[in-house]
């Protein structure tokens, strides 16, 4: 067997060893952690996350993705406003950095459902029966309409909790 042909093999050999560790090792990637520098919240929600007691300002990078607010006890709120990735850095007194995490908002979690009618779309939450959601990127008429439904029945709730509800 010449020196060529044992090279080739070799190579061979290699290659099918590490196909073979690709494949067994696939799963254990697939099935990793999630990454602890990443905060995940959905659009419309909030999260709380426990950050170092220290802390006396948060810079939020985009605030149209997300919002983080300070609460006591170096408790953090965190809610998903815009479809995205942004980051946001946790400082101390002194303005040193204590925490610079990733947040990741995703789309809503509930069985939702489209409708587009032309360019214009609708969205229903279809968690037993469809209702209409507003969500991010429905059209303007279909957006404003729900906006204003929900409005008038907060003003209505508002307005007899403060005439102390119905009287006999």
């Amino acid at each position: 067997m010449s020196f060529k042909s044992q090279r080739i093999r070799a190579r061979a050999r290699f290659g099918l060893r590490s196909l073979v560790a690709g494949i067994l090792l696939w799963p254990a990637v697939c099935l990793a952690a999630p990454d602890p520098d990443r905060i995940a919240v959905y659009v419309d929600q909030a999260k709380l996350v426990k950050l170092p007691a220290k802390v006396s300002t948060i810079v939020v990078g985009n605030p149209l993705i997300a919002d983080v607010t300070l609460q006591s006890g170096g408790i953090v709120v965190v809610t998903g406003k815009g479809y995205g990735a942004t980051n946001f850095i946790a400082m101390d007194r002194n303005g040193e950095v204590l925490v610079d995490r990733q947040i990741q908002v995703e789309g809503p979690s509930d069985q939702l459902v489209t409708v587009y009618r032309g360019v214009e779309r609708e969205s229903y939450s279809c968690m037993p029966i469809c209702q209409r959601r507003v969500t991010l990127g429905d059209g303007d008429g279909y957006f404003k309409a729900a906006i204003d439904q929900a409005g008038s029945l907060s003003s209505q709730a508002a307005g007899s909790a403060a005439g102390g509800g119905a009287k006999n």
